[in-house]
């Protein structure tokens, strides 16, 4: 027997304007931990220092809660429902959005959303979200919020490539967008890679790859040997820590694949800055 389990949306709005607060402020220890190891590994004096500075940056950050960087981000809210809970209280899109409300303004985040991308009106309070929600086994909701600036944003790139082109093609894009991104997006990055699908598709994983645990390698290990030689070949651009030149361009490399078309092969690469944030609450 299935035994239903109730959550009411303001369970979820409590929870996502915690996550606003903490995602923005306190980095995770993956992050530290690779922001510690890159920093021996940098070469560059310059690059050395800034990865001093952002070590420092990060620890008064999380001990002062203020946030890590100005650019406090769309709000990026992952939602995977369980198909054994019933939702009740109001709206879900709408607790969500009320709670980015409430995340952005107690926690002083800078509010960056406009209300249409032509008329250019600041709505006030960071709304609405960017919501992308899954059904899922269980009875448990997962609650990921991924703060995303609009300078490592606007660094993205999709390609429809010909299946042809094949794994040259795909890392050969890869690498063009890493390089023609350069300095903007405030490197050391993490870049999100989604290879399949649909346009959507791949847009979607390569987002959702920056949810995952810094550095944590792919479980599929042929996926894993094209991180590694992906990161490989990306700080060997030499762009360095806030592209003054370096030898660590990149923190990781993290891929999404699912099944495409025949006739299709597209790839997607969002990046991430160094303040890779993101908040995981389990409902």
């Amino acid at each position: 027997m299935v035994v239903i389990r109730t959550v009411n949306v303001s369970e979820v709005e409590k929870t996502v304007a915690q996550l606003c607060i903490e995602a923005n402020c306190s980095l995770g220890i993956d992050v530290i931990d690779a922001l510690n190891k890159a920093s021996s590994q940098e070469t560059s004096g310059i690059g050395a220092e800034i990865f001093k500075q952002l070590i420092e940056n990060a620890e008064i950050a999380d001990s002062e809660k203020i946030p890590v960087c100005q650019d406090t981000g769309f709000a990026i809210v992952f939602l995977e429902i369980g198909q054994e809970v019933h939702l009740t209280g109001g709206d879900l899109t709408e607790a969500v959005n009320n709670g980015v409300k409430t995340g952005y303004t107690e926690g002083f985040l800078r509010k960056s959303m406009v209300r249409d991308p032509l008329d250019r009106a600041n709505t006030g309070d960071n709304t609405p979200a960017i919501i992308h929600t899954q059904i899922v086994p269980g009875d448990n909701i997962r609650i990921t919020l991924a703060p995303k600036g609009g300078g490592s944003e606007n660094m993205s790139s999709l390609k429809m490539l010909k299946p042809a082109e094949g794994v040259e093609g795909v890392k050969a894009f890869i690498i063009e967008t890493i390089r023609n991104a350069g300095p903007n997006p405030c490197p050391p990055i993490v870049v999100g890679i989604g290879i399949g699908g649909s346009m959507e598709k791949a847009a979607l994983m390569s987002k959702y790859a920056l949810t995952r645990e810094l550095g944590k390698p792919s479980p599929d290990a042929e996926t894993s040997r094209l991180e590694q030689q992906l990161l490989e070949q990306i700080n060997n651009t030499g762009i360095g820590p806030q592209g003054l030149g370096g030898k660590v361009t990149a923190l990781a490399v993290h891929i999404e694949r699912f099944a495409t078309h025949i006739a299709s092969l597209p790839v997607a690469v969002n990046i991430s800055c160094h303040a890779y944030r993101h908040k995981t609450v389990v409902l």
